[in-house]
């Protein structure tokens, strides 16, 4: 198990290194430039007068001016979508990339069965978006050591838990896609619209109250984004950790049942009794 884990690390560092080296330098940015958000003359006007709609779509920008508040609004509200597209490619790629390129079959001839490879590359799924939060909690605790945000480090990793916890549960959901769907570019393209989906869903929801009932069933709705700084809701973090799990248990078993496809196959195909016919 230990072998797998490892070589599935390897084969995802190239994205682990490029998303980890954007989140950083991303959120070095944005560390440095909150002293000159705090300078920025007439600042609370601006907010007030910001379209209402805007504001509010936007979960109303009304604490911008504390730590939490500009984290949330400058970095954490985008994160789902933007670190979603590292998570939903990674996870829907995970197996299906491997039966694409017909060399699943292959390894599963090796004296390895199905719930080990599975797991370990889940496993290290789970650590390669954990690695990626880390360089960018990073990017945002060191220069908080030369300005004036006053949150420990341990109050800057929260929201990272929480948007670990979201990340982790679109990629599950990736991974699952591409035990149903006939190519791991579609499972990452529905996994990806669902998660814009509901993106969209979270600020019309600020927006229209009566999209507030559909948006407790979606996993945004318990995302807590920048705003965990100020204290993380952990049951959150642990029942979206939990759905994660859910997705992935569901996809090994359909890994589990699945009639492995060598190089050049493809499922979903259309037999239609017309066509048998010109064929005949």
């Amino acid at each position: 198990m230990f072998a797998e884990f490892t070589h599935t690390l390897r084969r995802l560092r190239g994205q682990i290194i490029g998303w980890s080296l954007g989140l950083a330098l991303f959120s070095l940015m944005m560390a440095f430039f909150w002293e000159q958000v705090l300078e920025m003359e007439g600042l609370q006007e601006m907010i007030e007068n910001y379209p209402p709609e805007l504001a509010a779509f936007f979960g109303g920008m009304t604490a911008i001016t504390t730590p939490a508040g500009y984290m949330d609004t400058y970095y954490f509200s985008m994160m789902p979508v933007i670190a979603g597209i590292f998570a939903v490619i990674a996870g829907s790629g995970l197996l299906a990339a491997d039966e694409e390129k017909g060399v699943l079959d292959l390894i599963l001839s090796h004296p390895i069965s199905r719930t080990t490879l599975f797991w370990s590359r889940v496993l290290a799924l789970g650590v390669g978006v954990a690695l990626v939060m880390v360089a960018g909690w990073l990017g945002w605790y060191l220069p908080s050591l030369r300005t004036s945000m006053d949150l420990s480090a341990l109050e800057f990793l929260f929201p990272f838990f929480s948007l670990f916890a979201v990340l982790t549960l679109f990629a599950a959901l990736a991974l699952l896609f591409s035990m149903v769907l006939p190519a791991a570019r579609l499972a990452g393209t529905l996994a990806g619209a669902l998660a814009v989906a509901n993106y969209l869903l979270l600020g019309l929801s600020n927006l229209n109250p009566e999209l507030a009932s559909i948006m407790e069933v979606t996993p945004l709705a318990y995302y807590q984004g920048g705003m965990a700084a100020n204290g993380l809701e952990g049951l959150w973090v642990v029942g979206l950790l939990l759905v994660a799990v859910l997705l992935a248990a569901g996809a090994w078993l359909l890994f589990l049942r699945r009639d492995i496809r060598v190089g050049g196959e493809r499922s979903w195909r259309l037999r239609l009794p017309l066509l048998r016919a010109q064929r005949s």
